[in-house]
This record gives C-alpha cells, sequence and structure tokens, in this order.
C-alpha cells in the first residue's frame, strides 16, 4: 500500500513545470528580497501590511509601513499603475499578506507575496530595524 505522500500520485511533469513557474509569478522569497534591497535592485516596493504598532518594533529597512485596511487607491497615489508591491506580515501564521494582496489585485495592482514575512526574515539571519 504506497504511503498518502505518493498517493495520489505527483503530476505529470508539463503539469508540475506549469503549477511551479506559475506560483512563483504570485510569490518571491526572503533571500530574493534580501539581495535585491542591497544590491540596488529597486524594481519593486516592500509593503510591511502588519498593523503600524506591530511594525514600528521591527520592520524589514526599506519597507513601506502600510497596514492591509490602510489599503486604497489614495495610500498609493504617488505610486505608477505598474508598480509592484511586493507583500509581507509576521509569518506563516499570519494572512495579513493575503488580504493586502487581495486588495491590491482589486486595484488592479502587480503583487507578491513574500514568504516567510518577518519569522523567515529573521528565520534567514537578518535584521529588522524599529
Amino acid at each position: 500500500m504506497p504511503s498518502k505522500v505518493v498517493n495520489p500520485k505527483p503530476a505529470d511533469n508539463a503539469d508540475a513545470l506549469a503549477h511551479f513557474q506559475r506560483l512563483l509569478s504570485f510569490e518571491t522569497d526572503c533571500w530574493d528580497v534580501h539581495y535585491a534591497l542591497n544590491n540596488n535592485l529597486h524594481d519593486f516596493v516592500l509593503l510591511d501590511v502588519r498593523g503600524l504598532d506591530t511594525a514600528r518594533r521591527g520592520y524589514i529597512a526599506g519597507a513601506v509601513l502600510l497596514p492591509y485596511p490602510s489599503i486604497n487607491e489614495a495610500a498609493l497615489q504617488a505610486y505608477p499603475d505598474d508598480t509592484v508591491f511586493v507583500v509581507y506580515c509576521a509569518g506563516p501564521h499570519c494572512n495579513a499578506t493575503e488580504k493586502a494582496a487581495i486588495k491590491l489585485a482589486r486595484l488592479g495592482r502587480p503583487v507578491k507575496k513574500m514568504i516567510g514575512g518577518v519569522t523567515g526574515w529573521l528565520d534567514e539571519g537578518f535584521t529588522l530595524v524599529s
């Protein structure tokens, strides 16, 4: 009897390739964000979408603090329509990134999620500022 790991069987290679390539259009990781921020690759805006009190206790240098309930057209008007926003929150246990991404997508703004959030950032050995 096969394990639940392999039953159902994995997707065929073409489906797996399409799935994982598509997944990268929705997500980025802490390493890629850290590398970009530290190598002058500023082709996105990093948004900390947690509450301001929480975010001010420690956030990623270079991030814009914009709690997800505050995301609206007025809050984004300083950014060109094609600005790519990368959202992050506390970590895998927090769904503020999804709430923020939904709002940004509804406003027609390109968006990705930084998987891991602050928890992932710290797990990688990166620091926060306050």
